[in-house]
């Protein structure tokens, strides 16, 4: 079995990591360069950098910043937001990223993931989906989760997997910030339906919530933010605790 991965994720507005709840009441959260080295130093196994809202201001990622994260920690670390090309996907490669995230862009033109795959791999792909579930169906969001789109999640999923992607990372904006745990139904449905890498997003409050994901879910990976940044729990806490449990963690 694959060893799971946890994974720190910095939203970055304005050149500062912020955490907000349910894609809302954003708030500055520190240093993002900081922050990514503490991360790298408590033996987080990867690192997402997401510029939240260049999609939206149109304009590409932070390619500086993104330089000077790949100086400071010898994690792997995925970037998203503004990427809307090749030549965008390039630049952020270039700059040190591992791997690229792509969400809205994907969406709108799908052909973009398998451009980006055939030019560095598969591997290289992450597609970013910001789901959230409207009248008892999980509906694929973009724009920051503030358009609804009429694509079913599960059916956006397999597509994407189906054009290149090497790996999905799925938000809940139910469950963003709320810390009460992962949407495991959603989750559950993606990662049996693809046979590529998925990442859990939103809800992570406690240890014992990346515990339930790993066990009742086949995910490879799961993301948090606020809980991390504030020390709520730190990542070496919730890895010794996931090993107690014989989940095999790396």
């Amino acid at each position: 079995m694959l060893k799971k991965r946890i994974i720190p994720c910095l939203d970055i507005k304005d050149g500062r990591t912020v955490k907000g709840v349910q894609f809302q009441n954003i708030k500055d959260a520190g240093d993002p360069l900081e922050l990514a080295k503490r991360y790298s130093d408590e033996g987080a196994d990867e690192l997402v950098f997401l510029d939240i809202t260049a999609t939206l201001e149109k304009r590409q990622t932070l390619v500086k910043l993104v330089e000077q994260m790949a100086s400071k920690i010898r994690i792997p670390f995925t970037v998203g937001g503004g990427i809307n090309s090749l030549a965008d996907a390039e630049a952020v490669i270039r700059a040190g990223a591992d791997k690229i995230s792509l969400n809205s862009a994907a969406v709108k033109r799908p052909e973009l993931i398998t451009e980006i795959a055939e030019a560095f791999g598969s591997q290289c792909v992450v597609v970013a989906i910001d789901t959230k579930l409207v009248e008892d169906q999980w509906k694929v969001f973009v724009n920051a989760g503030k358009t609804e789109t009429p694509l079913n999640t599960v059916d956006w999923a397999k597509r994407a997997f189906n054009l290149g992607a090497g790996e999905l990372l799925l938000t809940s904006m139910n469950h963003d910030g709320s810390r009460n745990g992962f949407a495991l139904p959603i989750l559950k449905d993606v990662a049996a339906t693809v046979n590529i890498p998925v990442i859990a997003s939103g809800g992570a409050g406690t240890r014992e919530h990346f515990a339930e994901v790993f066990e009742q879910t086949s995910v490879s990976a799961a993301l948090a933010a606020g809980i991390f940044h504030e020390s709520v729990v730190n990542i070496s806490e919730v890895k010794s605790y996931l090993k107690t449990l014989n989940i095999p963690i790396r």
